[in-house]
């Protein structure tokens, strides 16, 4: 798959990657220090990618609050010729389905 620079590309099958994993774990302990919460990382949902600079990640992810799932959107900008990973965005989408799993 060619990549277009700047456009936003959806990545099939990229769920169960272990760096993508690994990014939707950063953004969610990220998101827990910056707002003082104890989100939990349940999965990946699904993964859109964006060449700028280094890589815009854009990650929905699942991720248990408290006796809850909830769905959250974010943008994760990775560097790593610099070694950097930050954070752009993190936000609440809705209630997972009940029927969710691990």
């Amino acid at each position: 798959m060619s990549r277009l620079l700047g456009g936003i590309t959806m990545v099939e099958g990229s769920e169960n990657n272990l760096e993508i994993q690994e990014l939707a774990r950063f953004a969610v302990e990220d998101h827990n220090k910056k707002e003082n919460m104890d989100l939990e990382f349940v999965k990946v949902i699904s993964v859109k990618e964006q060449v700028v600079e280094g890589m815009a990640y854009y990650i929905t992810l699942e991720a248990k609050d408290c006796e809850s799932n909830k769905i959250y959107e974010t943008k994760i900008w990775d560097r790593p010729w610099l070694n950097l990973k930050e954070v752009k965005e993190f936000k609440f989408v809705g209630d997972a389905p009940s029927s969710s799993t691990t």
